[in-house]
């Protein structure tokens, strides 16, 4: 009779754990807010989506429908990561932009198992000339050359550093920011697989440079993030920002920053349902030759397939998007990071369902670097420098 007494009370208790423990009653994350940085905007727009160039070397172009403002369209340029081509990887994204009011052009610098790394920054660069030859005279798309912002994921952040450095040279306009995310694939030498970074001191002193991280599968990222801010040497230090979205499991889903976490599929942004204009006749292809570099690994096979899978959360709301939108409205204001290293909600990523706070975005101003000049001074012995 003891133990049956005892039974029930005891049965009661540990249903009771299950069932808060279970996904149906944990705390769901913060929702996407309705307007401003990181926000839906406008839900009634139709997005216009086509494409422009020819077949290998085209770019998907995306803006709300309609004539734009006086003033034109700022331009976003979204680089994507290697293998990841198909623009719905980032449609989420995308459509955020374009509901706020941006151009997006998606420059598909890549063909997989067809190019290689070294190539994709020529690439990049002639398909952008194109586009924005083509959309000068639109009057719908209209892009405001004076207001233009880059984002990079994985290997499109160094390609977004090099476009940055050699704009001037290439005839395009200099972007006032480069936003990288989860920076990657930078070869480590002339012959290795990767993308070849340039002269990043070239990129103009008034760029504000942003490279974000997650703390999943983080060693590398760090080590590409804060290489590149090292190496555009020209940008003042408050002009610069490190940052890192930290992974949250209090709630359900949980949040988890890994490398795949900027993608997020939508796929009204399907670039196979995107015709491109029909190639001339007279236009041949050119000579194809094959090298072992245009193949993706095994690991970049596996990120593809996460990135191609990845949909948005908290992490795409708050941490990316919400980044960016404040860093480029402070950037086409001529402002460096100051002021936003200071508003309380640049690092915040609000709370769970139950009140509990989500882990706050790591905000870093990156170390000044000593000049090699000063470096080697200081190894020199005091009677030799006498």
């Amino acid at each position: 009779m003891f133990l049956k007494a005892r039974r029930g009370p005891l049965a009661a208790g540990l249903f009771a754990l299950l069932v808060a423990a279970s996904p149906a009653a944990a705390a769901a994350p913060p929702a996407q807010p309705n307007d401003g940085p990181g926000g839906v905007g406008d839900r009634k727009l139709t997005i216009v989506k086509r494409a422009i160039g020819r077949t290998g070397a085209s770019t998907f172009v995306f803006h709300a429908v309609g004539a734009a403002p006086a003033e034109g369209r700022p331009v976003v340029v979204f680089l994507h990561g290697w293998g990841a081509t198909n623009p719905q990887s980032y449609g989420a994204w995308i459509d955020h932009l374009a509901r706020n009011g941006w151009l997006v052009l998606f420059p598909r610098f890549q063909e997989v198992n067809r190019t290689r790394p070294a190539d994709a920054v020529a690439n990049a660069e002639g398909a952008l000339k194109v586009a924005l030859d083509a959309l000068s005279a639109d009057a719908d798309a209209k892009p405001d050359l004076t207001k233009v912002a880059l984002i990079g994921h994985l290997a499109g952040v160094p390609l977004a550093m090099d476009i940055a450095a050699d704009a001037k040279d290439q005839g395009l306009p200099a972007p006032k920011l480069v936003f990288g995310v989860m920076p990657g694939g930078i070869a480590s030498g002339p012959k290795s697989r990767g993308v070849v970074l340039g002269d990043l001191t070239r990129i103009v002193p008034q760029t504000l440079l942003v490279t974000m991280i997650g703390d999943r599968d983080a060693r590398a990222a760090d080590l590409a993030a804060r290489r590149l801010l090292r190496e555009a040497s020209a940008v003042p230090i408050e002009r610069k920002l490190f940052m890192r979205a930290l992974s949250d499991d209090h709630g359900f889903p949980a949040l988890t920053a890994t490398l795949a976490a900027p993608a997020g599929l939508d796929a009204a942004f399907d670039g196979t349902a995107i015709k491109l204009p029909p190639d001339p006749k007279d236009t041949k292809p050119p000579p194809f030759k094959w090298s072992a570099d245009m193949s993706l690994s095994g690991e970049q096979q596996t990120l593809v397939a996460q990135i191609n899978n990845a949909r948005a959360d908290t992490l795409d709301y708050l941490a990316f998007w919400k980044t960016f939108d404040l860093a480029a409205t402070a950037a086409f204001a001529g402002q460096d990071f100051t002021g936003l290293k200071t508003n309380p909600r640049f690092g915040d990523m609000e709370r769970w369902a139950d009140g509990w706070p989500v882990k706050r975005l790591f905000v870093e101003t990156p170390r000044v670097s000593p000049s090699p000049a000063a470096t080697n001074a200081s190894s020199v012995k005091p009677a030799a420098r006498r």
